[in-house]
């Protein structure tokens, strides 16, 4: 590993941009020297809909990043998330080629392309191929069936599709913010590096990563992902709820969620207190209670949690997850989240907080971190703890990358 190097993680949010700097330390623990952080503008639910106020915002965030940290960002790691994120496992079987029926990786591949082999909308892409197990002649739970000896060898993987607009956007917004992106990296994944530990996703957890557009799930289970979905709300949509209800701007809405927010409309405490509600357009403020503005926050979080049970529930794992749920993203720091999560799914619940990092600690020890932390932690296990075997540049056409990466969590 080369002294001082360094890797930035890009996290484009429907609210915020947020940059991570990490100096990578010989142990391969990311060390945060940079962090910028901005209001996202020219998103709607993780979908760029206005290029030019996504590419300032970017470079705004960028800035400040490169001010703090003193070292100039030129690519970054990428998450992607958004309404049009579709997934689904797939399953492929092929004959083992060789006369001495010892797997190669071209039987690899090729098992893998006929598990990736469905009908996809030409208007998608491809953004991870994530194997979940192989099996040889049977013999299921292998990880790794390079030169294992076997006639039949099969495999389960989970695809995870994007819009191929939406993609190209993201890609193109960052490339004129004057960067590189070296890898899109799907953004419940990413957050799962930072707030999850190997033996949560051994035995079966879920990760609700609650953002200002879109609230992400991901299910895990002996390791691997197994189901990954989108709920198209988020906490822009309290805050709009907020806005509504009390008649008063965007921007103050989101300043009282903040300060005053709950989810424990049933809960006196302080909740008989009242708050001084700026009026629009000029309007005079008036005095509401902190109880009527949980009774406006706890609907909205729970058909969130709702939905997102929801969606889990679609999965054969569904009743696999016995180490419970992980809430982590902006939208679970409101006061009660984590009590209102655990009556919804019914199953223990936590705060995802990133950790295994060290440096600026204080900045981004907080969950609405967890993508941007988790984008540095992915690229360094795949840039170093797996031998550097990841294509480098961003000529290597896309489904190379793809193969690149899947010879990684093989490994």
């Amino acid at each position: 590993m080369a002294s001082n190097d360094y890797i930035t993680g890009l996290d484009i949010g429907t609210t915020k941009i947020s940059v991570i700097t990490a100096e990578v330390t010989n142990d391969l623990e990311p060390k945060i020297v940079g962090v910028g952080s901005v209001p996202s503008e020219g998103l709607r639910k993780g979908v760029v809909v206005n290029v030019e106020k996504t590419v300032q915002s970017i470079e705004n965030a960028i800035e400040k990043a490169e001010q703090m940290s003193g070292v100039k960002v030129d690519q970054v790691y990428v998450g992607i998330a958004g309404d049009h994120i579709r997934s689904y496992n797939g399953r492929g079987v092929v004959a083992v080629a060789g006369d001495d029926n010892e797997i190669t990786e071209d039987d690899i591949r090729r098992v893998i392309d006929a598990a990736k082999a469905v009908v996809m909308p030409i208007d998608r892409e491809i953004i991870h191929i994530i194997p979940q197990e192989f099996i040889v002649d049977e013999q299921r739970g292998i990880k790794d069936p390079l030169g294992m000896s076997g006639i039949r060898l099969e495999t389960e993987v989970h695809i995870v599709t994007g819009a191929i607009t939406s993609a190209q956007n993201i890609y193109r917004s960052v490339e004129r913010a004057g960067v590189k992106v070296k890898d899109l990296v799907l953004e419940p994944l990413a957050s799962s590096y930072s707030v999850l530990s190997d033996d949560e996703k051994e035995l079966g957890v879920v990760v609700v990563d609650m953002g200002g557009g879109t609230t992400d799930v991901a299910m895990f289970f002996e390791g691997c992902i197994r189901h990954t979905s989108i709920v198209a709300l988020g906490g822009g949509n309290v805050t709009n709820d907020i806005a509504l209800c009390l008649r008063t701007p965007i921007d103050q809405a989101e300043s009282i969620k903040k300060m005053y927010g709950s989810t424990l409309a049933n809960e006196r405490d302080d909740l008989d207190d009242t708050i001084d509600i700026p009026g629009v357009g000029g309007r005079p403020s008036r005095k509401v209670s902190r109880s009527l503005l949980a009774e406006i926050i706890h609907p909205r979080m729970e058909e969130i949690f709702k939905l997102a049970v929801g969606e889990m529930r679609k999965s054969e794992y569904a009743n696999l997850m016995t180490t419970g749920v992980v809430i982590t993203g902006g939208g679970s720091l409101l006061k009660g989240a984590v009590e209102l999560a655990e009556e919804v799914f019914d199953m223990p619940v936590k705060l995802g907080i990133p950790k295994g990092f060290h440096g600026l600690t204080d900045m981004v020890k907080n969950p609405m971190h967890a993508t941007g932390i988790g984008l540095v932690q992915y690229a360094i296990r795949n840039r170093y703890e797996l031998e550097g075997l990841l294509a480098g540049d961003n000529e290597t056409p896309l489904f190379e990358r793809i193969w690149d990466r899947m010879k990684l969590w093989f490994r």
